[in-house]
């Protein structure tokens, strides 16, 4: 690091669990977000201003206006733009030294295996099942360790499948696929604002305590977040030994 950077990360580095080391560790890594609406919008803000080096943001869909009550990343005069040229203007105006890559696309086969392979740490912030079990797989296949959100109504979690251990669940573990799980989207359901920066912002501390190598990520443990009474919870889950991802059974990876 050089001295504007020590000056800059200053108060990361005054902390003993992260120090020169772990703040190294953050610049020189990789963060795919997944998604720049309600919580890839926090989430890649605070990566960028806690100095991750490279960010890449992947999402198809273009700004609307009903996304400002809560995809802090956009502005008004950006309606109509692609959300990840969106966010990367306001990532520079964070912090001109993180490298921001653009993937204006719904990542899926070779384009999604090509990501998560150039990531050190994947943010799960997408908005559909079938997604999160397609990044899930790919985080598999590479060993990348993975941090997932979902929020809707008042209600959110957060969890961390760090799969660099093969003796860790795997998203399918916890949500099996083909299930039948009631898919609620905020464009039909509603979503209190605020709920998606607090789920937002946790994604970004488990994927920085990650890349620091700093604390205990929620690994095991789903954070359970019902904003309407301010409550959280915590469920502990373990690995499936016959789960068709990442068990015995997992020829489908």
């Amino acid at each position: 690091m050089n001295d504007e950077q020590l000056l800059r990360y200053s108060r990361h580095i005054l902390l003993p669990e992260i120090d020169v080391a772990g703040q190294q560790a953050i610049i020189d890594s990789t963060a795919l977000v997944i998604g720049v609406g309600g919580l890839g919008s926090p989430a890649a803000l605070y990566l960028a201003s806690a100095g991750v080096g490279n960010i890449i943001l992947a999402d198809g869909d273009t700004v609307d206006l009903s996304n400002l009550q809560r995809q802090i990343l956009h502005r008004e005069d950006r309606a109509g733009m692609s959300k990840v040229e969106s966010g990367q203007q306001t990532l520079a105006g964070i912090n001109s030294t993180t490298r921001v890559q653009l993937i204006p696309h719904r990542l899926e086969g070779e384009l999604l295996e090509q990501a998560v392979s150039q990531a050190t740490v994947v943010l799960d912030c997408c908005d559909n099942f079938a997604t999160r079990h397609a990044i899930n797989r790919a985080c598999l296949r590479h060993r990348k360790p993975l941090v997932s959100g979902a929020a809707v109504r008042f209600d959110g979690q957060v969890s961390v499948y760090d799969l660099r251990d093969v003796d860790n669940a795997c998203y399918h573990c916890v949500f099996p696929e083909g299930e039948d799980v009631a898919e609620m989207r905020c464009a039909v359901t509603g979503i209190f604002a605020p709920l998606t920066g607090i789920v937002g912002a946790l994604q970004a501390a488990e994927a920085l305590k990650i890349l620091a190598g700093c604390g205990e990520p929620l690994v095991g443990r789903l954070l359970l977040i019902e904003a309407l009474g301010m409550s959280m919870r915590t469920v502990r889950y373990s690995r499936d030994p016959d789960c068709a991802v990442c068990g015995k059974l997992g020829a489908s990876v």
